[in-house]
């Protein structure tokens, strides 16, 4: 067997070197430089393949329209974030803080397929720990095999026993294969491994899940290289002290990246948030001053938040400028326009901001309710509990428009809101729609309807 080759590559620009450095000389960069594979030894392949194909040259006009095909998980969220199933001989990268719930997730999704074979490979856990958090999630399957290996020429000789549909791995940073000479979770082992995984995937035609750890920058660990060679990354939000869970596609070669995917995190598991507007929007015994209602898109998914605002008088000298879920320099902004163009004295007074739910937004289209909302405990007024917002606010006090702003309206009326207030700059017609359509040119005519 001939020996196995290796160089040194800067994971930032990819000069090569004959030895390693602290810094690239090519980029500058220091702590880039990493030894890959350039030479492996030859080895027979693990599967089984068929005989090579010949590749001949198409002209893109005989090339036949043939759709892929696509696994359904029974999981609406996780379809609609793929664009509508795991496409056969793909591979899915799924990314995410630790104790986030991802392995929760894709536990879930294979005990759900009874009619899909799936292999679980695992890395982390143990097979009695992966058999506790099934029964805490109570869904019963056989057809689904757990594997706790982490050699990836033994997980090809496993799979092609049993032949499964859909193979999902735990985490990719615990494999390893014998071409390389380094340890698990290592730049030329995770490179490796996915390769190998990718190859798999390809010449079988069985989709690969697999799952990844992510850096203290938030990016998936490993080099970048690795996004670029699976077909679709998806991302798994969420803060550990909330119980809501937002997954996004990164990058997906068969649909669309502006799905989401919301879940509650429950013990038994993952729940669906079908409608994550009712959740978001707290049910309120009374009318509280400092809340408004913010018709908000996340991706291409309309959804009502409700935005919580306090305004006090400062007690030291520094007014206290906070924002949870929002950027806090954008309520800055808003702030310096309400003083500015509407005459409110702000700047003496703390100003504490706070999205329900523990969800991020940055859409700019709350901006009006977030004006409200700070105007609204200033003046210890109640807003209407029938009235929504949707408005971008401009530096001269102007509202703007907003995109998709039928979407939002539709989304509004569905809820049974009453009254949403929009920008008049959005071209719509007020009578296509069942709730009232209220437009505004600026925040001074705003405050005059409300207060």
């Amino acid at each position: 067997m001939s020996k196995t080759k290796t160089s040194f590559f800067c994971q930032n620009c990819g000069t090569q070197t004959s030895q390693w450095m602290g810094q690239c000389k090519a980029c500058g960069e220091w702590n880039t430089i990493v030894e890959e594979v350039i030479d492996k030894a030859e080895e027979k392949k693990p599967w089984k393949t068929d005989k090579e194909k010949t590749i001949t040259i198409q002209n893109i006009k005989d090339v036949s329209e043939i759709g892929e095909t696509r696994i359904n998980a029974l999981n609406d969220e996780l379809n609609r974030v793929l664009g509508g199933g795991i496409v056969n001989g793909s591979v899915v990268l799924v990314g995410g803080e630790p104790g986030v719930g991802k392995s929760t997730l894709m536990l879930q999704v294979a005990l759900h397929l009874t009619q899909t074979k799936v292999l679980y490979v695992s890395g982390e856990e143990s097979a009695s720990q992966i058999k506790l958090r099934a029964e805490r999630i109570g869904i019963q399957s056989d057809q689904c095999f757990i594997l706790t290996e982490t050699n990836t020429q033994k997980i090809f000789k496993h799979a092609q026993e049993i032949e499964p549909q859909l193979i999902i791995v735990d985490s990719v940073q615990t494999l390893h294969t014998k071409y390389v000479e380094a340890s698990p979770g290592s730049i030329s082992q995770i490179r490796e491994c996915t390769s190998e995984l990718i190859r798999y995937a390809k010449e079988t035609n069985v989709p690969v899940v697999l799952i990844g750890h992510i850096t203290k920058e938030g990016v998936i660990a490993g080099p970048k290289i690795l996004e670029h060679m699976v077909d679709v990354v998806l991302q798994f939000e969420g803060d550990r002290n909330h119980i809501y869970r937002i997954l996004r596609a990164n990058k997906n070669r068969f649909g669309s990246t502006a799905e989401i995917g919301i879940y509650e995190m429950q013990g038994s598991g993952l729940r669906e948030v079908k409608n994550p507007s009712e959740i978001l929007i707290s049910k309120k015994d009374e009318s509280l001053s400092g809340n408004a209602i913010a018709a908000t898109l996340e991706g291409i998914r309309p959804m009502l938040i409700e935005i919580q605002a306090l305004v006090s008088s400062a007690v030291y000298g520094t007014p206290q400028r906070s924002a949870t879920g929002f950027d806090a320099k954008r309520l800055n902004m808003l702030l310096a326009v309400l003083e500015k163009r509407a005459g409110f004295q702000l700047g003496s007074k703390d100003v504490f901001l706070n999205i329900t739910g523990g969800i991020r937004v940055d859409d700019p289209a709350i901006d009006l309710a977030v004006i409200c909302a700070i105007l609204s405990s200033n003046m210890d007024v109640s807003l209407p509990d029938n009235c929504c917002f949707a408005g971008e606010v401009g530096l001269s006090g102007e509202i703007r428009a907003v995109n998709r702003v039928e979407q939002r309206i539709l989304e509004a009326e569905k809820l049974g809101y009453d009254v949403i207030f929009v920008s008049k700059y959005n071209k719509i017609k007020t009578s296509d729609y069942q709730i009232r359509v209220e437009t505004v040119a600026k925040v001074g005519d705003l405050i005059k309807i409300l207060f």
